[in-house]
């Protein structure tokens, strides 16, 4: 009997846990009502190198981030490998991240997959910061990599 209670108090923390750590990750995640990426497929960028907006009705929350996806193929795909397809630095602006380490809006339209990972970029107002990137990208890249965790971590 002490081991089932062991054992159910054991897995109610984990539980506990995980929905925690769940909830703070979507803190650091561009959402929009909620949703990430503006309602776009996260999957559309890497099958059909075109993003695609995806259908609330065909849709997943993952760790407490809401994808839509454009077909039930694509949410099955993201469902085997969500690493895969998600946005890095929560869906923030790659180069604002790697420029000064700041929080940046993306326009979903404006991107690139480096490495196998997509990246997200600024673009409005005469200003597309993925032409900045382009520039720099090496440096920006690994700078960003050192800015992503002190801005979750905080």
């Amino acid at each position: 009997m002490r081991h089932f209670i062991l054992i159910f108090l054991l897995g109610t923390t984990l539980q506990l846990f995980a929905q925690h750590t769940a909830i703070e990750r979507s803190k650091h995640f561009n959402l929009e009502k909620g949703i990430a990426i503006q309602g776009y497929d996260p999957v559309s960028y890497f099958s059909i190198n075109k993003p695609t907006k995806g259908n609330s009705n065909i849709s997943t929350n993952y760790q407490d981030v809401v994808y839509y996806f454009s077909s039930e193929a694509n949410k099955k795909q993201f469902l085997a490998n969500p690493s895969k397809y998600e946005p890095q630095y929560g869906g923030w602006c790659a180069f604002a991240m790697g420029d000064y380490g700041k929080k940046a809006e993306v326009n979903p339209e404006t991107y690139k997959i480096i490495d196998a990972k997509l990246y997200l970029f600024y673009n409005a107002y005469f200003n597309n910061t993925l032409n900045s990137w382009n520039k720099d990208e090496k440096n920006l890249k690994a700078k960003a990599e050192k800015n992503w965790p002190s801005i979750i971590n905080k």
